[in-house]
């Protein structure tokens, strides 16, 4: 089911800014302005939306419990039109950031990740070579043998109960595997690694 564009009104300048708490995601993502989202995750929501997603999280760093963001002085400091309705590149760009989810509609508003998850394994497929290269070292670096033994394990029971690779790697990240040895295990535990 495609996701509503986002829309906003002539009667509403702006829109509520408010923090999106996912204890999981905070716990093993990356902060928005890191390296890893500039590298990885700029591929995947584009640059504009790479922005306003900053833009977003600059305000909750501001006002933590969340802010009310004029649309058009914002489109305006990111160097973009702004007009009401869909059709602008303001409201494209927050609406790839809901269609990725790094942010989210509320009433009102949107919630925003303050942190973003690893990039999932379909987006990394359709990176350069070169980025998918780059996303394997980032990953290996931090990986501990004790955190890939546990996560390995876990990852052939729940390979060989049928679960789908990015499943199991979300779940290895929920039971407090490392982001590094859960990809790691969910690579090495794949019927399509060779």
């Amino acid at each position: 089911m495609p996701l509503a564009p986002l829309t906003f009104t002539a009667d509403e300048p702006t829109l509520m800014v408010v923090p999106w708490h996912d204890p999981i995601v905070e716990a093993v993502g990356f902060e928005v302005r890191s390296l890893y989202v500039e590298l990885f995750w700029l591929n995947v929501l584009g640059p504009t939306a790479t922005w306003a997603l900053r833009r977003l999280v600059t305000g909750l760093d501001r006002y933590p419990l969340g802010y009310e963001m004029d649309l058009a002085d914002t489109a305006g400091m990111l160097g973009l039109a702004y007009s009401v309705g869909t059709s602008n590149s303001f409201a494209r760009a927050l609406h790839r950031c809901v269609l990725f989810g790094v942010s989210q509609q509320v009433p009102g508003g949107l919630a925003v990740r303050r942190k973003v998850p690893p990039v999932a394994r379909r987006h990394l497929a359709r990176m350069p070579e070169s980025l998918q290269t780059m996303h394997q070292q980032w990953h290996r670096r931090d990986c501990d043998l004790t955190d890939l033994q546990r996560g390995r394990a876990l990852a052939e029971v729940m390979m060989s109960a049928g679960d789908d690779p990015e499943v199991v790697e979300r779940q290895l990240l929920a039971v407090g595997v490392s982001p590094a040895a859960a990809a790691e295990a969910v690579h090495l535990t794949s019927p399509h690694s060779v």
